[in-house]
This record gives C-alpha cells, structure tokens and sequence, in this order.
C-alpha cells in the first residue's frame, strides 16, 4: 500500500509541478483569440465551459485502456506501477499537453496535419491513413468491450448483437451531431459513474485491508507467460492510454475547437490525462493483488473478464454494478469520439465541408462500414478480439511515437538553440524502441519465432539509433539557417 500511496502523490506532484514548466517553455497566452471563439460553427467549433470541456477530454481519452490495459499489464508485477507513474509524468501528459497546444495554435488542426506540418507532406499522407485506421480499430474495440460487458452482466439471454446494434447507433449519432447537443450533455453522467468506480476501488482497499504488493517486494516478470512476454517492451505496449497513447492526441483537436482560453491546456491535457493515470494505477494495484495473492480467480481470465472478478469479489450487487457501468462508460466514451476523430480528418484533407448532415453522413458511413467489419470478426472468432486489441495497442503506441518526434522537432522551431527539445526527445526514443522491438521479439504479431530475441533487440536499437542520427542530421541544418 506504501507503493501505491508514494505512486499517487508522485502523479500529483507531476501536474502541479511539471506542468507549470511545460506551460513556461510553451508561452501559453490567455489573451490569444481561440478557434472557437474566432470561428465558431456550430458543429465542431463550439465554445463550452472548462470543466465540460475538461470531463470530455478525461473520456475521450480513458477508453478501456487504463482499466483492461492496466489489468493486463498488472500480471507482469510491480513494474507496471513505475510504467504507469513515470511514463505517464514525463511521456503521456507531456504528448497529450503538447500536441493539444500546438492544435489549439494551429485553428484545431488534425493530428495528421500536425504530423505534416513538422515531418513533411510525406508523413502527413502517411499518418492520414494510418491514424484513420487506428480510429476503425478504436470503435471496433470500444463496441464489442460494452457489448461483451453488458450481455454478460445484465441480459445474459440476449444476442449479444441486440448491444452492438444499440451500441453502433448511439456512436453514429454523437459522430454526426453536434458536439454541445449529446457529447456534451451526457459525458458528465459518464464521468461520475467512471469517478465513482475508481473511488470504491481505493474504499475496497481500506476496508478489505488490500495487501498491493510493493515495489521492494521485487520486480520480476510475474506473467503466466513470462518467457514468451518479456517486461521490455510488452509490458510497455499493454499499458498504453494509462501511460502513453497516440489516441489521446488524435483526441485534443476536438476540445482545442472549444475551448475559450489557452490557459485551459495544462489543466484539459496534462491534467486529464495525470487523472487517467490514477485510474489506471487503481486498477493495476486492484489487479496485482488478485494476481498475486488469488490466482486461482485470475485463470485464463481477459481484462474485461477481470473487471468483473474484482467487482463481484469486493462489493456488493449494487456497487458492483456501479463499477461495471464505470467501465462500459469509458469504452463507449471513446469509442464515439474516435470514430468522430476519423470523420473529421478524413473531412479534413477531402475538404468536405461538415456543415451539411448528409456530407457529414457521406464521410462518417464508410467508416462504420469498415468497423463493423472488424467488430463482427472480433466477435465471431474465437481470438479475434485479441488480434485486433494487440494491433491496436502497437499502433496506439507507434502513434505517440511519430507524435513524440513531432512535437520533439516543434520544441526545436519553438525554443531555437536551447535543450528544451530533450523533454520530448528522450520519451520519444524510448517509445522508438519500444515499437519497434515489439515487431522484432513478439512471438505472435512479429518476428519473435523466426528470430532470436537479442538479435531482435540489437535491430530494434539500430533503428532507433537511425531515428536519432536522421533528426541529429535535421536540428543541425536548422540551427544552421537558423543563424543566417
């Protein structure tokens, strides 16, 4: 309990102090005209309160990340609590902060734009189509989770496809309207009952006396597993939103177009994302005890599966389905607004006006074509899920990784001939070789059974070490013109 406490304040102490030196280096003006207050439209750019604003944000990005991504990473053992609170500290918040900013600055430019505007029209093409297709995967993920979860709680009898349906509607009417008229008005019931649920977790371990295994207990890989899941990088890759995540940054475009003052990014981005933190350390700290202490209840069991072993272990009836509904709530919330995030960049560089509702029709329905695709194959066979959850937590991750060099060159043009840069550059050359080692040693979804481990490893640090030298190459021809 001693780790999890230190954990706490540890996230904290990163918002109230960390995040007053970012907002320094970044020149954050209050006085500066926002886009939605320029511009407003009505559908996307529409000015809202703070908090309201705040609440999506902190939804948006929560997903079922810091809950079945926390859990998942909980089996590797007490290393996922340092993962949690320093990637999230000097990784995740500072990404989620930064790259929020620069969209507020660039009139609530998509991710991809952004991507574009600091590593070239070529990677902006790139990152189009890559980033929609991490959304598809986001709203495929983010039905079936729900879906899985409400059938098996409360109508057990049921099609599961009855939630799908319910589900796939409820998400194509939040893409389509405006962002003020469902979004707006429904997140903070969601957000009470996510707050709610984290909250009778830390009740549960006061009054159950939960024994969370500590940090000097050891940090060996406790995963089922463990020699075919290495800590580094799976580990890295199961914690993603409650750590790091690409998807909070294609995220912040959407609050940048209503937010009414720039002072409002440190709280909205680094502090929704520090909040998210604190979910996901709860639900790791929850789920490492239950791994250590009772695995019989832990066997063969997934991360939604979880959910519902230490909800029914720990509460009664009725609190047990406040936490369950926390975590439906999370998936859905995240799931809408990814597939809203991929109707608006695809609207974005096919410059189609998303005024009109059947232009908004037009550019949102092949998109839900393709999810429900993925969403009948992750339901239909019996390991679909899993493919489709593992190739979206790499991409989730190979997401930040680009936005991590993006944000990196920005610092460079930003704050010329100073070192600021390395707050960005060394989260993104571990992240660098946290992908791409993935793809090298993973058994199933890479190369791991075809090469040994150290050789993938020594390749994964070759292109890493490329990654470095190709942007070394870049600031020095920079600064170089800078100069003249």
């Amino acid at each position: 309990m001693i780790t999890f406490c230190i954990s706490i304040v540890l996230l904290l102490l990163g918002y109230f102090l960390y995040s007053k030196l970012i907002e320094r280096v970044l020149g954050v003006d209050g006085s500066r005209v926002t886009p939605a207050v320029a511009h407003p439209d009505g559908v996307d750019y529409v000015p809202m309160k703070p908090w309201r604003v705040f609440l999506i944000q902190f939804l948006n990005i929560a997903g079922v990340g810091p809950i079945c991504g926390a859990i998942m990473g909980a089996q590797f053992g007490t290393a996922s609590f340092l993962w949690i609170v320093f990637g999230c500290i000097f990784a995740g918040a500072v990404h989620d902060f930064i790259s929020g900013f620069i969209s507020l600055r660039q009139d609530g430019a998509s991710l991809p734009e952004i991507h574009g505007t600091y590593l070239g029209n070529g990677m902006k093409q790139f990152m189009r189509g890559f980033t929609v297709l991490l959304m598809i995967l986001v709203g495929a993920v983010f039905v079936n989770t729900p879906a899985v979860l409400l059938n098996q709680n409360f109508t057990p009898d049921w099609n599961i496809f009855i939630w799908v349906g319910i589900i796939f509607a409820y998400y194509l009417l939040a893409t389509l309207l405006p962002i003020d008229k469902l979004i707006g008005k429904i997140y903070p019931i969601f957000g009470i009952l996510l707050l709610a649920m984290a909250v009778a977790i830390v009740v549960a371990f006061v009054v159950y006396k939960v024994p969370i295994p500590e940090l000097w207990s050891g940090m060996e890989n406790r995963h089922p597993q463990a020699a075919t899941n290495p800590i580094f990088p799976m580990m890295f890759i199961s914690i993603a939103c409650g750590a790091i995540s690409g998807f909070h940054a294609t995220q912040s475009p959407l609050m940048a177009r209503c937010m009414v003052n720039e002072k409002q990014c440190r709280p909205i981005f680094y502090g929704a994302m520090i909040t998210e933190g604190v979910v996901a350390l709860i639900w790791a700290a929850a789920a490492a005890y239950f791994f250590h202490d009772k695995p019989e209840l832990c066997i063969g069991k997934s991360g939604n599966d979880m959910v519902g072993v230490i909800a029914n272990e720990w509460f009664p009836k009725a609190i047990a389905v406040v936490c369950i509904l926390g975590v439906i709530s999370a998936a859905v919330t995240s799931g809408d607004t990814a597939l809203r995030s991929a109707r608006l960049i695809v609207a974005d560089f096919m410059h189609v006006d998303q005024k009109p509702v059947p232009k908004r029709l037009l550019v949102a329905l092949p998109v839900f074509v393709i999810a429900a695709g993925l969403l009948v194959f992750s339901l239909v066979d019996k390991e679909g899920f899993q493919v489709i959850w593992r190739y979206f937590s790499w991409a989730n991750q190979v997401l930040a990784m680009v936005t991590l060099w993006t944000v990196t060159v920005f610092l460079v043009q930003h704050k010329p001939r100073t070192l600021w840069y390395l707050m960005t550059l060394i989260p993104a050359l571990f992240m660098s070789m946290v992908t791409i080692s993935f793809i090298f040693v993973a058994q199933k979804e890479g190369f791991g059974s075809f090469i040994p481990s150290k050789v993938g490893y020594i390749l994964a640090a070759v292109v890493t070490l490329l990654f470095f030298a190709i942007f070394v190459r870049w600031m020095a021809r920079f600064n170089k013109n800078a100069k003249k």
